[in-house]
C-alpha cells in the first residue's frame, strides 16, 4: 500500500513583496532579505564573526603569554613616584615624608617632577632647592631617578607651566620652556642618581588636564632637543590609561615605554558611581607585548593607581575612611600589587604614597602603609 503523498508546506516569509511603484531601497531590501533567508547568511555572519573574535582575542592572549614568559626571569623592581607639592597639599612634611617612603618602606626608585612654575617662578629667576635635596637624599641612598620634565607633568591640572609664560602665545612659551628644560637637564644631567628622563607625562591623554596644546611636533622637538642636551640617559615617554590612540609607532620613537594603571574609578559621566575597569592583567601584557613586537622597545608601569579615586569636589585630606577605602584600602592595594605583577611588566612605580603616609602621620589610619611595606619587603627580598 503506497502512503499519499503530503502536500508541499509552502514557506511564506513575513515580509511581502514591494508593489510595482515601490522605490529603489525598498527593492533592495526585500531582495536582500529574501537572500538572506535563502542562504543563512546570518548565521553564517554570526558563526564568522565569532571565529574572528576567537583569533583576534586568542592573538592578544598569546602575545601577551609570549611577553610575560619571555621577561619571567627578570628581577622585579618597585618604585614611586614623589610629589612634594602633593605632600603639603596632604599637610605632611615633603622631607619627612620622602625619608620614610626611603627607610621605612625601602622604595630604592624614584619618579621625581620638576614643576616649571616652581624651578622658574618669575621669569629667568631659577630655583633648584626643593629638587636639590630631594636628588641628595635619593642619591645618598643609593636610589635612582626617573625625572620628568617638561610643561605636563604628573598630578592636576596635568600642566605646570608658570602664569607668566602661559600668557604668551604659543612660539613665545615655546623657547622658555625650552630654556627651563636646558637649565635643569645641565644641572641634573651628571647625578649619579639620574636613571632617566620621562618627558611630558601622557602628554597625548588631552581629554584629561588644563593644557594649551598635545601637538606632536612639539613632542618631538622636546624630544630630540633632551636628546642633545643629554645622549646619556634614556627617555621614557607614556601613554594613557587604557588608550590605544597613543601606541608608540610614531615618532618620537621613546627609549622606554610607560603606561599608567587605573583600576578602580569615580565614574561621574554615565552612572555616577564607583566603577572597576574590567580588564584582565594579560591585557596590559598583551600592550607590552605588542609595543616590544613593533618597536623593539620595552614598557614599564610608570603609575600604578594604588591611591582612592574621589568623586568630584571631594578631598583626600579630610573625606571619611570609609568613603576612601571604597577605592583604595589594603586588601586591594595587595591586590592592585599582584595585578601589577600579572601583567608581566618587570618594573612598576606606586602612585599616592604620599596619601598613605598621611593617614599613618596624621589620621593615625597605618594600615596600607603597612601592607605596602610587607608587599615591597617581599618584592626586594626576591
Amino acid at each position: 500500500m503506497t502512503k499519499p503523498k503530503q502536500p508541499k508546506v509552502k514557506h511564506t516569509s513575513s515580509f511581502k513583496k514591494p508593489p510595482a511603484n515601490a522605490g529603489f531601497w525598498q527593492v533592495f531590501w526585500y531582495n536582500f532579505t529574501a537572500w538572506s533567508v535563502r542562504h543563512k547568511f546570518w548565521q553564517r555572519l554570526a558563526i564568522g564573526l565569532t571565529v574572528l573574535a576567537v583569533l583576534f582575542f586568542g592573538g592578544m592572549y598569546g602575545i601577551a603569554q609570549w611577553y610575560i614568559n619571555k621577561h619571567k626571569n627578570e628581577p622585579l623592581i618597585v618604585g614611586a613616584t614623589f610629589i612634594p607639592d602633593y605632600a603639603r597639599y596632604l599637610q605632611v612634611d615633603p622631607q619627612e615624608t620622602l625619608d620614610a617612603m626611603i627607610n621605612d618602606l625601602g622604595i630604592k626608585h624614584f619618579r621625581l617632577v620638576s614643576y616649571w612654575k616652581n624651578i622658574e617662578p618669575k621669569e629667568g629667576q631659577y630655583d633648584f632647592s626643593e629638587l636639590d635635596w630631594q636628588m641628595a637624599m635619593i642619591e645618598k641612598a643609593g636610589g635612582k631617578v626617573s625625572l620628568a620634565i617638561g610643561l605636563r607633568q604628573p598630578r592636576w591640572p596635568e600642566c605646570h607651566g608658570p602664569e607668566w609664560a602661559m600668557i604668551k602665545s604659543k612660539p613665545e612659551w615655546k623657547e622658555d620652556l625650552l630654556d627651563y628644560m636646558d637649565m635643569t637637564i645641565n644641572r641634573y644631567k651628571d647625578s649619579p642618581a639620574l636613571e632617566s628622563y620621562q618627558l611630558e607625562n601622557e602628554y597625548f591623554l588631552d581629554v584629561f588636564g588644563q593644557c594649551p596644546d598635545h601637538s606632536r611636533d612639539r613632542l618631538v622637538e622636546e624630544f630630540d632637543f633632551v636628546k642633545s642636551k643629554d645622549p646619556n640617559h634614556p627617555i621614557i615617554v607614556s601613554r594613557s590609561n587604557n588608550a590605544t590612540v597613543s601606541w608608540p609607532i610614531n615618532q618620537p620613537r621613546a627609549d622606554i615605554v610607560a603606561a599608567s594603571i587605573y583600576k578602580r574609578v569615580w565614574d561621574k559621566t554615565i552612572t555616577k558611581r564607583y566603577f572597576e575597569y574590567p580588564i584582565p592583567a594579560w591585557f596590559y601584557g598583551f600592550l607590552a607585548g605588542a609595543t616590544e613586537l613593533t618597536t623593539s622597545r620595552n614598557t614599564f608601569i610608570h603609575e600604578l593607581q594604588t591611591e582612592a579615586w574621589l568623586p568630584e569636589n571631594r578631598s583626600m585630606r579630610t573625606e571619611s575612611i570609609d568613603e576612601l577605602y571604597k577605592t583604595m584600602n589594603p586588601e586591594k592595594l595587595s591586590k592592585r600589587i599582584q595585578y601589577a605583577k600579572d601583567t608581566g611588566m618587570k618594573r612598576f612605580d606606586l602612585w599616592g604614597v604620599e596619601w598613605w603616609f598621611q593617614l599613618k602621620k596624621s589620621r593615625q589610619t597605618p594600615e596600607i602603609w603597612n601592607t605596602a611595606k610587607q608587599e615591597i619587603q617581599k618584592i626586594n627580598q626576591q
